[in-house]
């Protein structure tokens, strides 16, 4: 099992698509769920109960997650020390990943680094040398030895071109990503619809970028026999090539779990607080009986749900955006399923060839990356 561990709750930035957006949705209206506002701002439960729980699954993998998880860097260091998981990650924006020694980071399994494309468009969404900052950081833990992978985990909204800003972390001079991630700021907020061109940017930016991007993969392995490590691509043709159906693609609910800084144990990260959802305690539970808590209407009735998975399990369960305007987030889906199928042939040909392989898709399931943006 994977749980993300939130140290706290706590950040040292204030991007505009998180702490702007919930600025601007104080006071609404969050439906009949029963919310608790007392949970602890970091970690508060003894660091044993943790050691006790992961040592009843010999696979335990846990991601630090927050807030700013390197803003508790004494209770990662604490954690590493004495909760013997198989693999440790760290999900993070970045701006101190200087302050946790070589010790600790090369221990690291995965590192998620926030940033959402070239210096304009991250210090926009992210704040004044935020980019230069995080770039600086990530080479200098590769030159201190970290061997893992390090995914460029981008937030996307309407000022991105994705063609452009994706291509941009593979193949730029500064600081080039091998591996990159984006999710849509889409359907996480009640007030903010109203307020983008939102079905503009779908229409005449975004999917037709994802079309080009899927075709740009998929030139890439003909040319260079590589498959590089897009993971909205990555995980959905790896899948399409074994014939394989999937739950919920980022793990949330059934087999990827987060536990809070009072130690209850919910299906999401971004489902702090949310009781009726609670599955547990990390100081009673058992990690491998955990109930399972999977998406319904209108995911569970989607023909495509067996690609897909389900897009987001906190947006299935709270509907912060109706049904009309949430259905446009599912053809964003739709297209990127279809731009893959269509490039299906090609793939399987590459292959068959042996120019690449079909071990090159593999990747740690559920390590951070929701796949479905």
């Amino acid at each position: 099992m994977l749980f993300h561990v939130i140290l706290t709750t706590h950040c040292n930035l204030q991007c505009k698509y998180c702490y702007g957006k919930s600025c601007d949705d104080i006071g609404t209206e969050f439906g009949e769920f029963r919310i608790d506002y007392s949970l602890p701002k970091e970690i508060n439960y003894p660091f044993e109960w943790l050691r006790d729980f992961c040592m009843k699954d010999p696979d335990c993998v846990l991601t630090f997650y927050g807030g700013e998880p390197t803003l508790c860097a004494d209770k990662i260091r604490l954690i590493m020390d004495n909760v013997p998981a198989k693999h440790f990650l760290i999900q993070t924006n970045g701006l101190l990943l200087d302050k946790l020694e070589p010790e600790y980071t090369n221990r690291l399994h995965t590192i998620l680094v926030s940033i959402d494309g070239d210096k304009e468009l991250t210090d926009y969404y992210r704040g004044t040398g935020v980019y230069r900052k995080v770039t600086e950081n990530v080479k200098r833990i590769r030159r201190n030895g970290f061997k893992g992978e390090i995914i460029a985990r981008m937030t996307v909204m309407e000022e991105t071109d994705i063609f452009k800003q994706v291509t941009w972390l593979l193949n730029n001079d500064e600081c080039p990503f091998s591996s990159v991630h984006w999710q849509l700021d889409a359907g996480f907020w009640k007030n903010d619809f109203a307020q983008r061109p939102f079905e503009k940017w779908v229409k005449e930016s975004y999917n037709p970028g994802v079309k080009r991007l899927v075709r740009y993969w998929v030139d890439y392995m003909e040319k260079c026999g590589r498959v590089l490590r897009l993971y909205p691509f990555l995980g959905v043709t790896q899948s399409l090539l074994h014939g394989e159906k999937s739950l919920l693609r980022c793990g949330s609910g059934w087999i990827n779990y987060s536990i809070l800084t009072d130690g209850n144990i919910a299906p999401c990260p971004i489902m702090g607080g949310m009781k009726d959802f609670y599955l547990g305690h990390i100081r009673t539970a058992h990690p491998l009986k955990l109930e399972k808590i999977l998406v319904s209407k209108p995911c569970s009735q989607c023909r495509i749900l067996s690609e897909c998975g389900g897009r987001c399990l906190y947006a299935n369960i709270t509907k912060q955006w109706n049904e009309q305007q949430y259905a446009l987030v599912c053809d964003t889906v739709q297209n990127l399923i279809e731009a893959l199928k269509s490039e299906l042939p090609r793939v399987r040909s590459l292959i068959g060839k042996g120019r690449i392989k079909l071990s090159d898709f593999d990747y740690l399931k559920y390590n951070g990356c929701e796949i479905i943006p």
